[in-house]
């Protein structure tokens, strides 16, 4: 079986790790506020999502957003601004606090009962890779049954974890899975 990638993109090769493609998809699947957290209007829904209980409080303190209740109360009113390194933290909170509020919901959409979700793997670009060092690719599809580690890592937002994860599931490629680590595109739905 092949060895992880260790040299990627020496001969030109362009992608990105497939767990982070994952992350951004589950991410998408996850919804909720588009609007630029350096917006006004983004900022407040934010933190009206990470205030409207204790529970979303609690957990909020819990993900770095560890502001006096005075200055929210400033933030909530309008009197006062967050400054850049605040609205980061309001940003990794409300990312955090997002992702285990729908993650429950999500690893059941995904596990469909046992059925799995069917997995599309668009490989690497080597549109600059020169003719003799290219090798031949194709579009793969994979259906994942079980889902359970990937989603907790991506919860936690673990990259190590989550990489190891959706590599764990790519074996079911075959001898070919060393060559469907780095992609451009992974798609699916929940």
């Amino acid at each position: 079986m092949p060895e992880r990638t260790r040299e990627f993109g020496k001969f030109g090769a362009r992608g990105v790790k497939g767990h982070e493609l994952v992350a951004r998809r589950l991410d998408e699947l996850a919804g909720g506020i588009t609007t630029p957290v350096n917006v006004r209007r983004g900022w407040m829904a934010r933190l009206h999502y990470l205030t409207k209980s204790a529970h979303s409080r609690r957990a909020a303190r819990d993900a770095g957003l560890t502001v006096t209740d005075r200055t929210l109360k400033a933030w909530l009113d309008g009197r006062r601004n967050p400054s850049p390194a605040s609205l980061e933290k309001i940003e990794t909170a409300y990312r955090t606090v997002r992702r285990t509020n729908v993650a429950r919901y999500l690893l059941g959409r995904l596990d469909a009962r046992g059925r799995g979700t069917r997995v599309e793997i668009h490989p690497l670009n080597q549109s600059q890779v020169p003719r003799p060092h290219q090798r031949f690719l194709e579009f793969r599809t994979l259906n994942i049954r079980h889902w359970d580690r990937i989603v907790d890592a991506w919860v936690r937002g673990d990259d190590r974890a989550l990489d190891d994860a959706w590599v764990d599931q790519i074996v079911d490629l075959g001898s070919q899975w060393g060559q469907y680590e780095y992609c451009t595109n992974i798609g699916f739905a929940a």
